[in-house]
C-alpha cells in the first residue's frame, strides 16, 4: 500500500489565526478560554468558550462570499488557504482529477440556522434569505473549498459529532493509500458559539462554568470551542517527486463503534480503536511516545481513556506523555480532532508536547503522565490522535516521523 503524507497545514481556532500562532500557545500553555461575546448571553447559564474573537469576515472575504459562507465555512476556507498555500500545489488537469476534499463538521451552518430562526419566530418576517440553504447545509465548507482549488476528485462531509474530523482525516487517508487519490485536502471546521448551540449544549448538564481541566481531579466539564484544521495529504512519493516538506506521515487509522449508549463512552471501543490503529500501522505500543487524547474535562470521559491506555499500553503506560489541548482551544467538536493534529505535528517534528492546561491536582482514576500545565521537550517518533464521540464513534490516527 501506498506512504500517505501531511505536507500542508492551516487553522484558525481561539489560540491563532494561522498554525505558527498556534503552535506558539500550544508551548506555551496558554488558555484561549474565556467570557463568550454572542447575543443573549446573559439568558445563557454556561457564558464561557474558546471563541476566535475580532474575526473581520470582510478583512477575508467579499460581500457575495458572505452571503454564501456561514463561519464555520469561513473558518473552513481560511485553513485551506494556509494549508494549500504551504503545500505549494496547483491543481489543473490530472493533478485536480485526483485531488479531493473529505472534512468534518457536526453542526455545519449553525449560525447561520440559528440567525434565521430569529428572523421567523423572533422578528415574525415570512421569507428568509435564498441562500439559508446553501448556507447552513453540512457539505458546504466542502463543497466551498472544492469549487476554490479545483479539485475534482471525492469530496463529502463527515458528521459524527466530536470525531468527525479524524474520521474524515482516516477516510482521506484511505483514498491516498488506496490509488484513488493522489492528494486529498482533509480536516475540519466548526461554529457552533452561537446562542442556540450553547443553550443546547446545556441541556446535557456537562459543560463547566469556570474552565476546562481534563484528567483533574477537580474537573468540571468541557468548554467549546470554534475554528478549523485543514490538511493536505499526498502519497508519499508523490510528494518528494516536486520536493514538497512533508511536515509527518499518517501511518494508520482504525475506526470502531461502542454499540452500547448514546453519551457514555466505552472502554473496550476506545481500547480497540487504539489496538486497531497501532496494528494498521505497523507500530507496537513501545513505539508510541504522545498521545494527543481525546480528553474532555467531563468526568466520565477522562477515566475511561484513561484506563483504556492503561489496558491497550500495559507497563508502556507509564512511559508515555498523554495530554489534552482541549484544555487551551476548548472542545471544537467537528473541528476539534484537526486541530488537535497540529499538537501531534509539533511533537514529532519539533519534539515538543503541548500540556495540558489548567490541571490542579491528580485524580486517582487517571494517573498517568498527562504533562500537567507546561510543555515538554522530548523525542517523539510516534504518536495517537484519539478522537471518540457521542454515539459510541471512534477514530484513532496514528502519526510517525519522517
Amino acid at each position: 500500500m501506498r506512504r500517505v503524507v501531511i505536507t500542508g497545514a492551516g487553522t484558525v481556532n481561539a489560540l491563532g489565526a494561522d498554525v505558527p500562532e498556534t503552535l506558539d500557545a500550544m508551548r506555551e500553555g496558554r488558555c484561549a478560554i474565556g467570557p463568550l461575546d454572542i447575543p443573549d448571553v446573559d439568558r445563557l447559564t454556561i457564558r464561557i468558550g474558546a471563541q476566535v474573537h475580532d474575526f473581520d469576515e470582510g478583512a477575508h472575504f467579499n460581500r457575495q462570499q458572505i452571503a454564501l459562507f456561514d463561519r464555520y465555512t469561513q473558518f473552513a476556507i481560511l485553513a485551506a488557504r494556509e494549508a494549500i498555500g504551504q503545500a505549494g500545489l496547483t491543481f489543473t488537469g490530472e493533478t485536480a482529477a485526483r485531488a479531493g476534499v473529505v472534512l468534518g463538521t457536526s453542526g455545519g451552518g449553525l449560525n447561520t440556522q440559528d440567525q434565521n430562526y430569529r428572523v421567523v419566530y423572533e422578528e415574525g418576517k415570512n421569507r428568509v434569505h435564498p441562500f439559508v440553504v446553501p448556507k447552513l447545509m453540512n457539505n458546504a465548507a466542502a463543497a466551498h473549498v472544492s469549487m476554490e482549488w479545483n479539485l475534482k476528485g471525492p469530496s463529502f462531509t463527515v458528521a459524527t459529532a466530536c470525531a468527525s474530523s479524524n474520521h474524515a482525516i482516516g477516510q482521506a487517508f484511505q483514498f491516498v493509500r488506496s490509488g484513488m487519490a493522489d492528494v486529498m485536502v482533509t480536516g475540519g471546521a466548526e461554529a457552533m458559539l452561537c446562542f442556540g448551540g450553547v443553550k443546547a449544549w446545556e441541556g446535557l448538564r456537562v459543560m463547566s462554568r469556570d474552565t476546562c481541566r481534563p484528567f483533574c481531579a477537580t474537573r468540571s466539564g468541557m468548554v467549546q470551542g470554534e475554528g478549523a484544521g485543514i490538511f493536505v495529504l499526498e502519497e508519499y512519493e508523490h510528494a518528494r517527486a516536486r520536493g514538497a516538506d512533508i511536515l509527518a506521515e499518517i501511518a494508520g487509522v482504525a475506526m470502531t463503534s461502542d454499540a452500547s449508549d448514546i453519551v457514555m463512552p466505552s472502554r473496550q471501543g476506545a481500547e480497540r480503536a487504539m489496538t486497531g490503529a497501532l496494528r494498521d500501522a505497523g507500530l507496537n505500543a513501545s513505539d508510541i511516545g504522545y498521545i494527543n487524547a481525546h480528553g474532555t474535562g467531563t468526568a466520565a470521559n477522562d477515566k475511561t481513556e484513561c484506563a483504556a491506555v492503561a489496558h491497550v499500553f500495559d507497563r508502556h503506560a507509564d512511559r508515555l506523555a498523554i495530554s489534552s489541548t482541549k484544555s487551551m482551544h476548548g472542545h471544537c467538536i467537528g473541528a476539534t480532532g484537526a486541530i488537535e493534529l497540529l499538537a501531534c505535528i509539533m511533537a514529532l517534528r519539533d519534539g515538543v508536547i503541548a500540556p495540558t492546561a489548567n490541571w490542579q491536582e491528580m485524580d486517582p482514576e487517571c494517573a498517568l503522565d498527562v504533562v500537567p500545565n507546561i510543555a515538554r521537550e522530548t523525542r517523539v517518533t510516534a504518536c495517537l490522535s484519539n478522537a471518540f464521540a457521542f454515539g459510541g464513534m471512534n477514530a484513532v490516527l496514528a502519526l510517525r516521523a519522517t
